[in-house]
């Protein structure tokens, strides 16, 4: 009797496969762990210190590193797809819904780490463990806000109007860090980018959600802080089943419906995939019969477009396309000291940390503080914006995104979610305004 195709005639490839749990993919299992074990026959110790890891989970943190040699471009391809090594092996023996590497982080007593960039690479399945979602505190709100007494000043509105605003006004509650200086080029903050799971033919988990569910309850320590304020009413964040919209504008005009994401790992690009897919969103379908020749000729250097991940609370792009995107995320600007519209460049083959949900926390329970109007300010950080291929700002004689050819606006339901539960219980704004006003 004939093994069915998927089995190996080599005892070493049949044993790895024995740790592998589930039944989904055997023949992509099988050439993964060939392709390994053929690494590791010139490494003396390396096979029988990964079977040792894998036999006994909880003692896998003290095992040595088992290594393979780092390629160029830091992945290796199994059956026609590309991935990280030690996404490839830990989703493998581990987390068979693992998506990136953005959700793996590597024990400190880890040598040859990816992220450690050795010349050997450690495959380790239990040197790294799975990035975890942090709890959100709950923020305080007053049950009865009082309302403060109206202390106005006059400034010049955009149209040259005098507009009425309250003392401690919402363009400067949230913080020194937004500079009043004019927002010039900032310097690069992206980090390169490790990882090209995005790209149309690479290796995705096909697992629905959002990658780790967000723990909704708070801590013990924290119910009981806000039962010892019986004037503050705690308001919880909850996790949206589409953690993110995202629309797609032509100069000022909107084209086509918004796309939303349920995925944790989705895909902006250029190509023209009719299919509906939950992790990509193909901007060469969407037609306008207003298009210019300029705006066509943008939208053909798309290409692979941006790689969109949501991990542990955070949100960060790639950009895949062989042109620089531009940013403008409040959140980012914030918390690397930019001026609040500063527009920053990321590069090809980069990646850009471009929101943190503990960060915006912070900011959300210290406004509450300040008032309605410092909270509903905060609407602007929800909202991210993308132009591809041509920039924006301070620097580009395009001073607002409204101008550039193609561009997207990415909506973060979680945080405008909770935003929406704050003002609703912190009733009207303390401010008042007329019809000439």
């Amino acid at each position: 009797m004939s093994l069915p195709p998927f089995f190996s005639e080599s005892p070493a490839v049949k044993k790895l496969l024995e740790f592998k749990p589930g039944d989904d993919d055997e023949k992509w299992a099988e050439k993964a762990i060939q392709s390994l074990v053929k690494s590791l026959k010139p490494k003396k110790g390396a096979y029988e210190e990964l079977v040792k890891s894998l036999s006994n989970p909880g003692a896998g943190v003290n095992t040595a590193c088992v290594t393979i040699p780092r390629t160029r471009d830091g992945r290796v391809q199994v059956a026609h797809k590309k991935n990280l090594p030690h996404v490839i092996y830990c989703r493998l023996w581990r987390w068979p819904d693992l998506q990136n590497h953005h959700e793996l982080k590597s024990i400190e007593t880890c040598e040859f780490a990816y992220s450690k960039n050795q010349s050997e690479v450690c495959v380790n399945p239990y040197h790294y463990y799975r990035v975890e979602t942090p709890v959100l505190p709950p923020v305080l709100v007053p049950r009865n806000p009082p309302h403060a007494p109206l202390s106005q000043t006059n400034f010049s509105g955009h149209n040259g109007m005098a507009i009425q605003q309250s003392h401690g006004s919402p363009s400067c509650s949230i913080g020194s860090p937004y500079s009043n200086s004019p927002p010039g080029t900032p310097p690069p903050i992206y980090s390169p980018s490790i990882d090209s799971v995005g790209s149309p033919c690479s290796d995705t988990s096909q697992t629905s959600g959002n990658g780790y569910q967000q723990l909704q309850e708070a801590s013990p320590v924290q119910m009981s802080t806000a039962s010892s304020r019986p004037d503050m009413a705690p308001v919880q964040y909850k996790e949206p089943p589409h953690w993110c919209s995202i629309a797609y504008y032509e100069l000022s005009s909107r084209v086509g419906e918004s796309f939303e994401a349920s995925r944790n790992d989705v895909v902006i690009d250029g190509f023209t995939d009719p299919s509906t897919s939950a992790d990509r969103f193909c901007l060469g379908l969407l037609t306008n019969v207003n298009r210019t020749a300029a705006i066509e000729g943008t939208r053909r250097h798309i290409g692979r477009g941006i790689h969109l991940y949501y991990v542990g609370g955070e949100v960060h792009v790639e950009c895949l396309s062989d042109y620089s995107i531009f940013v403008q995320s409040r959140c980012c600007n914030f918390s690397n000291g930019f001026h609040q519209t500063a527009v920053i460049k990321v590069p090809p083959s980069c990646t850009l940390k471009i929101f943190n949900n503990q960060e915006f926390a912070s900011l959300l329970a210290e406004s509450v503080q300040k008032g309605y109007e410092a909270v509903y300010e905060l609407n602007k950080m929800c909202n991210i914006r993308i132009s591809f291929v041509k920039g924006w700002g301070a620097e580009y004689h395009r001073q607002e995104v409204t101008s550039t050819p193609c561009w997207i606006e990415i909506r973060l339901h979680g945080p405008f979610l909770w935003l929406d539960k704050v003002l609703s219980q912190m009733g009207a704004p303390s401010s008042q305004i007329s019809s000439v006003s």
